[in-house]
């Protein structure tokens, strides 16, 4: 699992090109509620180190997160070769997170 949030967002078309199974994950440094959804990512994500995860920080002019559609932090896209097949918007545990990663694994 990626622990810092990439200060620079890769092109939309970057993640769209993504191979395999990803977790894009938008937010911010700063944000306490990101800050707190960290434990039960960490855990969730432990049990899928086949995963990419990306933390990108996202704000206002942030065109990776716009086209997303993010409005709340954080929200984890779930992708499967560059195409989303879930969503979670601010996390509530840990069991939320795993059932989207489930998707991916077939879980």
């Amino acid at each position: 699992m990626t622990t810092t949030y990439a200060p620079v967002e890769p092109p939309r078309e970057e993640i769209d090109a993504l191979s395999g199974s990803s977790v894009i994950e938008f937010g911010a440094p700063w944000c306490g509620i990101c800050q707190a959804a960290q434990p039960a990512l960490a855990a969730a994500m432990a049990g899928h180190p086949e995963f990419r995860h990306v933390k990108i920080e996202d704000g206002p002019g942030r065109r990776l997160g716009r086209s997303y559609r993010v409005k709340l932090w954080p929200t984890l896209v779930v992708l499967r070769d560059g195409q989303e097949v879930a969503r979670v918007v601010r996390p509530a545990g840990q069991r939320e997170i795993e059932d989207a990663l489930g998707v991916l694994s077939g879980k």
